[in-house]
């Protein structure tokens, strides 16, 4: 069974707030099958923006990078997502470390 994209929302928002990363509803899309792009900015003017992929052989989920550098040319890249996917969620994690979570147990 597939969680909804509000519930990993939810659950992947307390994840990082236990870490003290602020996380940011950005777009708030579809609650049942709405599509999650991270937006990590390192508070620098640099970004990068995770999505889930799907590995068909395996069956796996990961976060692969969608776009990476300056923050303006990352959100060029969210920008032209949505506009194919209007479902689409958008969350933006903000840690001059470069924490972002997504490679930890569960967030795949």
């Amino acid at each position: 069974m597939r969680l909804t994209a509000s519930f990993w929302v939810s659950a992947y928002r307390k994840r990082l707030e236990m870490h003290d990363i602020s996380c940011f509803v950005v777009r708030h899309g579809d609650d049942t099958a709405g599509a999650v792009l991270v937006k990590l900015n390192t508070l620098d003017g640099n970004a990068r923006v995770y999505q889930r992929s799907f590995d068909l052989m395996t069956g796996d989920r990961s976060w692969i990078v969608l776009a990476e550098g300056e923050e303006a040319y990352c959100d060029q890249a969210i920008a032209r997502q949505y506009s194919f996917d209007p479902d689409l969620w958008v969350l933006e994690v903000e840690d001059r470390q470069g924490r972002h979570m997504l490679d930890q147990d569960g967030m795949g």
